[in-house]
């Protein structure tokens, strides 16, 4: 499947079975692949990105700033070099896209996952509220790539349209980092250990693979069009997982970009799936250290919220959404604690966080617009013990002092409440924990819907470590400590160590448990 078909909106006898009446929603993060785009291996022009015709930039004027708004057209070479305008299949001079963006059909897709999002957690359950003033309690973040950051702000305008804000409804914050740090998905570039272990797996399923009766059949279907009428491999030249990202973006667009008819077979389709969900994301299920170096960052940031949420420390994102006097709502309502997270990203976040979590058994691909829902409830007579500092007495609160290298060049510290010491609860794993702290999880419960299906972590079956009667809602305790497991304690340190160890663990170390 492509293009991910939402089902019907939950009737209200699904959503009294979904949201038990004995537990309150706190803290619902999302994870949302970007929309369907065009892709990057195959030969342009695409004409599916009329957002083309209108766009805008940020202009430095005189006294103020101002925007630019403008047309863009794509030049490429002619015969003998010469310059001439970039044309589609029909002679389309305007609206062609670049290889990698989201088209016109991804912008509509995710601006009905917003859409979705709303009707579910706005107006069917009343989470978040109808209209608002500003968005102090949204955490939104994306990576770098163009096409997750217009896929996450496609996804709010979804969630709250103009008509849901106040005339003085301020901009939004949306957090980014530079591809160095980035952690939204699994980052090989950045991370030469894990870059070591991704090839050590793709090898492996290339011998597991390439001479397979399932390999063979995708030769004989597919190699009259590969360079050379050479044989299909999982390391072929184009790769098998190339081949399938090329055969997913053509089928989600019209019929003037499609390939012939060879790559739809759909027996060749689900052989690729197989086999590429193997090559990508099955070192995730079986090593530990794949699962930290991968994507144990993103997912430590997660449970790091959840207790921030219990804790009412900041930690929920609220540090990220500060103002320069490191405040926020100033003038506003004062302080709000973060209710609901989105965070754009792609297929190889979302799987790996499921595989990582034991949730993500016999899936295929994500589809484009595919969302993860981390859902966090407490019981209803639970009262929270931490207690937010009265606005009255809040003052900013200063940068902790640098050394002028660190004042140059930045530093690790943030500027919260004790965020970066290592006492708090955010990042210590569950077994270090006072029996104060661990009473503070108590009567929290964490569940994951993908794309509307709900999804069991391996690890919350056991007895006292669900919600009595559902064993997909894990204890906090239980979810932080399955991802303990696997949060790593310095990321940047762990992607430089190892560089000459074996890449393999000596056995299978299971994802989805204690």
């Amino acid at each position: 499947m492509t293009t991910f078909t939402p089902r019907q909106p939950y009737s209200q006898e699904e959503i009294d079975r979904l949201y038990p009446k004995e537990l309150e929603l706190q803290l619902v993060q999302i994870l949302l692949r970007h929309g369907e785009r065009t892709p990057t291996g195959l030969a342009p022009y695409w004409p599916y990105c009329n957002h083309a015709k209108q766009l805008t930039s940020v202009i430095k004027s005189t006294n103020d700033w101002d925007s630019l708004k403008f047309r863009r057209r794509l030049e490429t070479f002619g015969s003998d070099d010469e310059p001439v305008i970039a044309t589609g299949p029909k002679g389309e001079f305007d609206g062609i896209c670049q290889p990698g963006e989201l088209t016109d059909k991804g912008r509509e897709t995710t601006l009905a996952l917003g859409q979705r999002l709303r009707q579910l957690y706005v107006d069917q359950l009343r989470f978040m509220p109808h209209l608002i003033s500003d968005s102090d309690m949204i955490y939104l973040r994306a990576t770098p790539i163009p096409r997750a950051l217009e896929s996450l702000q496609q996804a709010f305008w979804g969630f709250y349209p103009p008509s849901a804000r106040t005339a003085d409804f301020p901009p939004p914050t949306i957090v980014t980092r530079t591809p160095a740090d980035e952690t939204l998905f699994p980052n090989d570039a950045s991370c030469r250990r894990f870059a070591l272990l991704s090839r050590a797996f793709a090898q492996r399923a290339a011998e597991r693979w390439n001479e397979t009766e399932d390999m063979q059949y995708l030769s004989k279907v597919l190699s009259k069009h590969m360079p050379g009428q050479s044989k299909v491999a999982v390391d072929s030249r184009p790769r098998l997982s190339g081949i399938m990202d090329t055969i997913n973006a053509t089928d989600a667009h019209g019929p003037a970009t499609k390939l012939p008819k060879d790559f739809y077979d759909r027996k060749a389709r689900a052989i690729i799936d197989k086999i590429a969900v193997e090559e990508w994301f099955q070192g995730y299920a079986e090593s530990s250290e794949y699962r930290v170096l991968g994507i144990g960052g993103l997912l430590g940031d997660i449970v790091s919220r959840m207790t921030g949420s219990v804790k009412r420390n900041g930690n929920d994102g609220s540090v990220e959404l500060a103002g320069n006097d490191g405040i926020r709502g100033k003038g506003r309502g004062g302080d709000t604690d973060v209710k609901f997270a989105m965070s754009g990203c792609h297929d190889t976040t979302l799987a790996a966080a499921l595989v990582s979590l034991g949730a993500f058994e016999g899936e295929k691909w994500p589809p484009f617009t595919s969302h993860i829902a981390f859902e966090m409830f407490k019981k209803r007579s639970t009262v929270p013990v931490a207690v937010t500092t009265p606005k009255s007495t809040q003052q900013p609160v200063s940068p902790q002092s640098q050394s002028w290298w660190s004042s140059l060049f930045g530093s690790s510290k943030t500027f919260n409440d004790g965020a970066a010491d290592p006492a708090k609860m955010a990042r210590k794993p569950v077994k270090e924990l006072s029996a104060s702290q661990r009473d503070e999880m108590k009567d929290y419960y964490v569940r994951i819907r993908y794309n509307d299906k709900i999804m069991q972590v391996p690890g919350c079956k056991a007895a006292g470590k669900h919600l009595e009667g559902d064993t997909t809602f894990c204890t906090l305790e239980t979810f932080k400590s399955v991802v303990d497991k696997y949060t790593p304690k310095n990321w940047k340190a762990a992607c430089m160590a190892k560089l000459d160890e074996p890449v393999f663990p000596m056995k299978a170390e299971l994802a989805g448990y204690e």
